[in-house]
């Protein structure tokens, strides 16, 4: 196959949609399919996997580079001629390529990541949630297909009226994310320092933002023997400080790689706080860490955590069931073992490389769709 990958986020900018789409394009060069990346300019390297990535012309919002429609985009690609184009959080930038796909005939699959509309209602404005809505569903009705990465997601979606949705979920990286990390130098290195006294170690891995709700980690204030360790940055880092000011707690920073795989390991729980995830990827790679997960009950986290069984679901905004559950978890080390076990049991088939094949699936079938209308279409007029 030949496929035009389209992404409102690229490297260098690590975050959830980046790193899917690495994952993606990974696995096309594995599969032996073509290429070609279209992404707003951000300094992105000029190619990726053997595949070229072009940059569109962008405008920076909110540390963000937002990428700009035109007629360039439909020339591209055209000049390209994909069998599917593979849109990613689709914004202004996959926008234009499924209204471009769609002149042309060519199938679209659009990937459902960013909850625009629950960012705005978070911060309260309702204005703009409404126009997010408008615009997310303009952009979704015309995709050929519309992946969705969990249940909540798709109940909201299909609330708001949009068709020709289907679950595709996440894969998680089980060979880098795994239990015998604990035994590894610098984890071991990494527990001394977060845990000098032998302290139950509660962590959070994500970008601290806003919408990430990091600062819930307060009500765990006061908790005897434990200690937390917050990964990542973002624009919320000094709130977070000051919220959690007086508490035993460690920046780590934004980490990756092993760096970030030993991290999971030198936890004890993991805590995950925001409660407008579409999916939760953090949440898989502490489970195939061998990690009990505490999380809210709300968006992707209801399909990944089994309550009382791989973690523990409160209530959304319930500070005192968040400060109980991790208070159960950490004066019990029988009990961290064994959800820790059922959490890595649980993502054992969920690797990238039969995620991705699951994708490729996807892809088949709107080629395969598109080519009956076609050929539909050619029969009508010969006659």
């Amino acid at each position: 196959m030949r496929v035009l990958v389209v992404s409102e986020s690229f490297l260098p900018t690590v975050n959830g949609v980046t790193n899917s789409v690495c994952k993606v394009l990974d696995h096309l060069a594995l599969r032996g399919h073509d290429a070609h990346v279209m992404v707003p300019s951000c300094g992105a390297p000029p190619s990726y996997a053997g595949f070229t990535v072009e940059q569109i012309a962008s405008l920076p919002y909110r540390q963000f580079p937002v990428g700009l429609p035109g007629l360039h985009v439909q020339r591209i690609i055209e000049e390209f001629g994909p069998d599917v184009i593979h849109v990613a959080s689709p914004f202004l930038l996959g926008a234009e390529a499924i209204a471009a796909g769609r002149r042309l005939g060519i199938p679209t699959v659009a990937i459902f990541q960013t909850d625009v509309a629950g960012y705005a209602r978070r911060n309260h404005l309702a204005a703009l949630e409404a126009l997010a809505w408008r615009i997310m569903k303009r952009i979704h009705r015309d995709a050929t297909v519309t992946l969705v990465p969990s249940s909540a997601t798709m109940a909201d979606l299909r609330m708001a009226g949009l068709k020709r949705l289907k679950r595709w979920g996440r894969g998680v990286d089980l060979a880098t994310y795994h239990p015998r990390n604990r035994s590894t130098s610098e984890t071991k290195r990494l527990r001394k320092e977060l845990s000098p006294q032998g302290e139950v170690v509660v962590g959070y891995v994500g970008r601290l933002a806003p919408e990430k709700q990091v600062e819930r980690m307060a009500a765990l204030r006061g908790i005897p023997g434990i200690r937390l360790a917050v990964v990542g940055d973002g624009p919320s880092m000094l709130a977070l400080r000051r919220k959690l000011d007086g508490m035993p707690v460690s920046f780590l920073g934004q980490l990756s790689g092993p760096s970030l795989a030993a991290a999971y390991a030198s936890f004890d729980v993991f805590l995950h706080t925001g409660e407008e995830e579409t999916f939760g990827q953090t949440v898989q790679e502490a489970h195939a860490s061998g990690l009990p997960v505490v999380a809210p009950r709300a968006g992707g986290p209801i399909d990944l955590v089994s309550d009382g069984v791989n973690g523990f679901l409160y209530s959304p905004g319930n500070s005192t069931e968040l400060r109980r559950t991790v208070e159960l978890l950490a004066r019990d080390p029988a009990l961290r073992a064994r959800m820790g076990e059922a959490g890595r049991r649980g993502v054992l088939g969920r690797d990238w490389a039969s995620t991705c094949d699951e994708l490729l699936g996807h892809y088949s079938r709107v080629i395969r769709t598109a080519e009956i209308k076609s050929h539909r279409r050619s029969l009508s007029k010969s006659r």
